[in-house]
């Protein structure tokens, strides 16, 4: 089987974030796609931080409730519902670190320099009993021993 992998046809890893999906942009969520899903994969998680902010680490979207079976991509734009429905798949978003449910994007350069995205996709063996609308830490607690592999990519902004 290849590797668990994670892509954007938006960005490549540890490329520049187009402006769009930062907050001096129309701050959308970027279109993210994967591939390599381990076998015994019952659902995916999707958790983009941003490790680099003043405040420590700042979550910026939870996406749960990916079904592998449904859909290898999240596409462009993806809202605000903390349930959304699209025509071949259903899925949760959890609240970021702004209260809001959805993608909230990264604040534009500072003094400090670039910032870091973390884009990382788990891949659970079990499907989580959890509702729209959770916290980053609501769900890992949920999916504690239930991990069964990591992709990750990085964009700069």
């Amino acid at each position: 089987m290849s590797a668990f992998e994670l892509t954007s046809p938006a960005f490549d890893h540890d490329d520049e974030l187009p402006e769009r999906f930062t907050q001096d942009g129309t701050d959308v969520s970027p279109p993210i796609r994967w591939s390599g899903v381990p076998d015994g994969t019952a659902e995916l998680v999707l958790i983009a931080e941003n490790r680099d902010a003043d405040e420590g680490v700042v979550t910026h979207w939870v996406v749960y409730g990916i079904l592998p079976e449904e859909t290898s991509e999240l596409p462009e734009d993806m809202g605000d519902q903390a349930l959304v429905q699209a025509e071949t798949f259903e899925l949760c978003q959890g609240l970021n670190e702004f209260d809001n449910s959805g993608y909230t994007g990264p604040l534009p350069l500072d003094e400090r320099g670039r910032h870091r995205m973390f884009f990382r996709l788990f891949a659970l063996d079990v499907v989580l009993d959890v509702p729209p609308g959770i916290t980053r830490m609501e769900l890992k607690k949920a999916a504690e021993g239930h991990i069964i592999g990591t992709a990750e990519m990085v964009g700069l902004a």
